[in-house]
């Protein structure tokens, strides 16, 4: 798919991603964009969940110290992105062409080939596959 037919929010290429991980500090992005500061406060604060305020507890935990998949960095850049879709939403023709374009370009998808692509060039592991009997193939207890 040709990349102005769609908004996409991304840190970069995985060489990229790879390169930022070492160092990535997701606690210097909370610190630095006080909006991102301000949803995680809320979350933590619990403003979401006023009767259980600690039942965000160890998501909030994880995204500000242990953020594997560098959530925090990206999150500017999907708020650019949501920006864009906003304003194209605006424009009805040019929505509907983007959704057409799109649409169109879909039947190249796959989840399991993307899941596949995903697991070997950013978590650096190669799928196991496992073939899982039909119901007519396993055993019947009797």
């Amino acid at each position: 798919m040709r990349w102005e037919r769609r908004i996409s929010s991304s840190l970069g290429t995985v060489e990229e991603v790879e390169q930022r991980k070492h160092g990535y500090n997701p606690r210097d992005y909370y610190e630095k964009n006080s909006e991102l500061k301000q949803a995680i406060d809320q979350i933590q604060g619990g403003f979401f969940c006023p009767n259980e305020p600690e039942a965000f507890k160890d998501i909030v935990n994880s995204l500000l110290y242990h953020d594997t998949y560098m959530l925090l960095a990206d999150f500017e850049s999907y708020v650019e992105a949501q920006e864009r879709v906003s304003e194209l939403f605006k424009d009805r023709e040019a929505w509907a062409k983007k959704c057409i374009m799109n649409i169109a370009s879909s039947g190249k998808f796959s989840s399991d080939r993307t899941i596949t692509q995903y697991a070997r060039e950013i978590w650096g592991v190669e799928p196991n596959t496992i073939k899982l009997p039909a119901p007519h193939e396993t055993p019947q207890d009797k």
